[in-house]
């Protein structure tokens, strides 16, 4: 049996809902692959260089932030974007997949998360104008997406806890190529984020891993165990 090797960057929290979510997330996604999965909770303080991410043929950067390390959230994601590992980010993950795209494909070093400084010049992460924490709502796949073809339908439902998202003064610079959006509300506001010339590089502002916690294998957490066995 093929086995894949995923690295759960992240501080875990057992309070946290969708931290409860991700281990019988990964389970499902196993039992309808028939394939083998190992996962370890790698907390952010620990990813001082690419060698502590080595071995892994996935990377999942999961929710709850601030992280304890940002900079070793950054080098994860860098490090999956670069290697063309199969990389996940829910929610926070969504949001630094977003900085550290801007710091280190658009070079914008000033590039910053509002929620960790709030003074930030260039937050390319900002608050929501409305609050997400403990909502659903409904999301529109553009065709052509890997998100697409993970759900096969051009319209979800999936639930969030988030105060910060993709500032829009931004959009226009950050997704203009090879990162794109790929999912967006009803308002036309980004929801999820790919990359072009990647296996497999989603991003989404909402928590798909919540579908566990109703006793249902998300198609993306799906999607994502099987490119990471690839």
């Amino acid at each position: 049996m093929t086995v894949a090797t995923i690295g759960l960057v992240g501080d875990f929290d057992p309070s946290v809902p969708a931290h409860q979510a991700i281990p019988p997330s990964l389970e499902m996604a196993v039992s309808a692959l028939g394939t083998g999965v190992e996962y370890e909770w790698v907390p952010t303080p620990e990813i001082r260089s690419a060698g502590r991410l080595a071995g892994y043929s996935g990377i999942w950067c999961v929710p709850a932030t601030p992280y304890q390390d940002m900079d070793g959230a950054l080098l994860a994601i860098r490090w999956a974007r670069e290697n063309q590992v199969a990389f996940l980010g829910t929610c926070g993950g969504f949001q630094h997949a977003i900085l550290e795209y801007a710091r280190n494909v658009l070079g914008w070093e000033d590039a910053d998360h509002a929620e960790s400084n709030p003074e930030a010049k260039r937050a390319v992460v900002s608050p929501l104008a409305c609050a997400l924490v403990e909502t659903t709502g409904l999301v529109r796949l553009d065709p052509d997406t890997l998100i697409y073809r993970a759900y096969g339908v051009s319209e979800i439902s999936e639930g969030y806890r988030c105060r910060y998202g993709l500032n829009p003064e931004f959009r226009r610079a950050l997704l203009g190529g090879p990162m794109r959006g790929c999912a967006f509300d009803m308002t036309d506001e980004i929801r999820a984020i790919e990359l072009d010339r990647h296996p497999f590089f989603i991003a989404t502002l909402f928590q798909p891993e919540r579908w566990a916690l109703q006793g249902q294998l998300s198609p993306l957490v799906r999607a994502f165990v099987q490119a990471c066995v690839k």
